[in-house]
């Protein structure tokens, strides 16, 4: 199979993965690229730039069988693998042309973890060490690999992750049997210094972890899904999980009913939610709870939080704490920085607050200034839910060539 068939099948078998961040690294030295200037992500940056990466498989040839998976290894699928030499060369002409910006790698596991993991590792020696690529690289990681391997990756990724799949144990046995939680959970765990190995390529993995789950497959609602990722959070120190919309590829009773659409709503509050969780001092038992185990999908999880503790609002801004205005909708964490800086200067107004960023649309139902209630409905629930949810709501998926919208930004830069 020529190479241009092997990139056809490799690139769109890739295309279900979301774990695609920044990098953050610090990359640098004599050779070819930089990861550092303005990091790789999947589509947009956070100030809306399109940035490209080759997102690849090393291989569609798969051992296990996974019922939700494309490359599952009882789909009759054509069947492809590029050598090392030929992936790096390919990125290498990719970045030389300003096709891509640097490497998303993944691949199917062929035989067994440790010699997939080996294939993968000579592509990137490829890349560091013989053509000395300092772009940004992503690395797939897979689970059950051998320590070492795990550090080798470590030295030359500026970015890794592992699938945890599903949101729970019984899931993953019932839609991914071969798969083994306590291996992925492994491979997820930071990779510590191993002072007996020299390491020639800088900092150890210096962008982190991240995992992503597949939301929709199984029946979790949303409050056992957070858990998981507060729970991947707190003890693996992870720096983002991915929620990806189930996209049905097979036929499997154990899926659920085809739908006409992908849950891309629900995908999107789980995403707003995550960054309350990361950035805005919010844990879930605040957002869900038994009762209610899924996100709102007509309001955004700060909103509906908001909605629900009006006993807080309205607030002044001049007097209130980080905590509490971090915690009114349609202000950001820019937003309160700003508001705290300029308050040191001066009495804030209501006309002041649009100059520092405050969506005044949303902001104004939670906010009163010199006494006086900025809202126009009264400051109840089903007031305030009417006259939210009644704003022109952009849609979640915008066309790639579209100028970012409030809500896109909104899902990019956690502002909301």
């Amino acid at each position: 199979m020529d190479i241009h068939k092997k990139l056809e099948l490799l690139s769109s078998a890739a295309r279900y993965d979301a774990a695609c961040a920044s990098s953050g690294s610090q990359r640098t030295g004599p050779g070819v690229g930089a990861a550092h200037p303005s990091g790789i992500c999947h589509s947009w940056s956070a100030d809306g730039r399109c940035i490209s990466l080759l997102k690849v498989l090393q291989s569609n040839h798969c051992r296990f069988d996974c019922a939700y998976c494309t490359n599952r290894a009882s789909n009759n699928h054509p069947r492809a693998s590029f050598t090392p030499e030929e992936l790096a060369d390919l990125t290498l002409a990719f970045y030389r042309r300003n096709y891509i910006e640097g490497l998303f790698l993944s691949s199917a596991v062929s035989d067994c973890a440790d010699n997939t993991m080996e294939r993968m590792l000579h592509t990137l020696c490829l890349l560091r060490r013989k053509h000395r690529f300092h772009g940004y690289i992503h690395l797939k990681v897979i689970p059950g690999a051998s320590p070492e391997l795990m550090q080798q990756a470590a030295a030359l990724a500026d970015r890794m992750s592992a699938n945890i799949e599903l949101p729970t144990r019984a899931s993953l046995n019932a839609l991914a049997p071969d798969k083994e939680e306590g291996a992925i959970l492994r491979a997820l765990q930071p990779v510590m210094p191993d002072r007996r190995l020299a390491r020639r390529d800088g900092p150890l993995n210096p962008a982190g972890m991240s995992t992503q789950m597949l939301i929709g497959a199984s029946p979790e609602p949303d409050l056992t899904v957070l858990q998981r990722a507060e729970t991947l959070y707190r003890d693996q120190s992870l720096k983002r999980v991915y929620y990806s919309a189930y996209i049905p590829v097979n036929k499997d009773a154990r899926l659920p009913a085809h739908r006409s659409s992908p849950p891309l709503e629900r995908e999107h509050r789980l995403y707003q939610a995550d960054w309350l969780l990361r950035f805005y001092r919010f844990e879930v038992s605040e957002l869900l709870d038994p009762a209610t185990p899924d996100l709102d999908l007509t309001l955004d999880p700060k909103a509906a939080w908001a909605l629900r503790h009006l006993e807080h609002f309205p607030l002044d801004v001049n007097r209130a704490a980080r905590e509490e205005l971090l915690r009114i909708p349609g202000i950001g964490l820019r937003s309160v920085q700003r508001i705290l800086t300029s308050r040191r200067q001066q009495t804030l107004h209501a006309e002041d607050l649009h100059r520092l960023g405050v969506v005044m649309k949303r902001a104004r139902y939670f906010l009163h200034d010199r006494g006086r209630y900025l809202g126009n409905v009264p400051l109840q629930e089903d007031h305030l839910r009417s006259a939210l949810s009644g704003a022109k709501q952009a849609r979640q998926l915008d066309l790639p060539f579209a100028a970012p919208t409030e809500t896109s930004r909104m899902a990019l830069t956690g502002e909301f």
